[in-house]
Parts: structure tokens; sequence; C-alpha cells
């Protein structure tokens, strides 16, 4: 041979990987094994759980109003000539129901999250 002679490979290991939970959990996940039926029904639980309490706040909220609207100062009040209750149910309730889902999304993702976290992915 000519030339000069390369020293063999070495691998350089900066710190020690800790990912063999990670698989393991992973894995678990997708086999369904106990664990990983209990993960992700934990997960199904905690978007169950975020769904009901937010439909309890619209229900409670859109549930209100009719007792509102029955007293008659707040019922014959009028604003630009439109009763006030229209003015509400009309322009208040699309903005109120947009912002209950746009914070039901990002609650959702974030239960997503950190079920990813905790499986590993």
């Amino acid at each position: 041979m000519t030339g000069p002679q390369r020293p063999p490979r070495e691998r350089v290991v900066l710190a020690q990987r800790r990912g063999a939970r990670q698989v393991r959990t992973r894995t678990e996940v997708v086999e369904q094994t106990d664990l990983g039926a209990a993960l992700i029904g934990g997960l199904i639980r905690a978007q169950l759980g975020l769904a009901l309490r937010l439909g309890l706040v619209v229900v409670a909220g859109f549930g209100a109003l009719p007792v509102l609207f029955s007293i008659d100062a707040i019922a014959e009040t009028t604003v630009a000539g439109i009763r006030l209750p229209w003015l509400v149910l009309g322009l208040l309730a699309f903005p109120a129901l947009y912002a209950v889902g746009r914070a039901y999304v990002r609650l959702a993702q974030r239960n997503e999250d950190d079920f990813l976290e905790l499986a590993g992915d």
C-alpha cells in the first residue's frame, strides 16, 4: 500500500442516550398494551373533560340569556333603534362562540402535545 495509513474510526459519544424508555413507550402505544391503552385513555378523558367543560360554559352562558332578557329594563332597552336582546343575539353571540371554539382548539392541542411529550414522540 502506498500513502499514509488511516487509524480506525472511533465513535465519539458526547452524552449517554436515554431514549430507551421513549422507544418502549411509543411501542406500547402503537401495540395497544396495557400501558399504551392507559396513555390513550388518559388523552381521551382529557379531551372529553375539556369538551364538557367548555360545552357547559356555552350552555350556561346562552341559557342565562332568556333570564336576562325577561327583565323588562333590559328587554326594552334600545341601541340605535334596535332592541338590546337582538343586538346581543345577533352581534355578540357569534364572536363568543368563535372565542370558545378557538379556546377549545388551543387547549386540545396542548393536551395532544402533552400526550406526545409523555409518549416520547
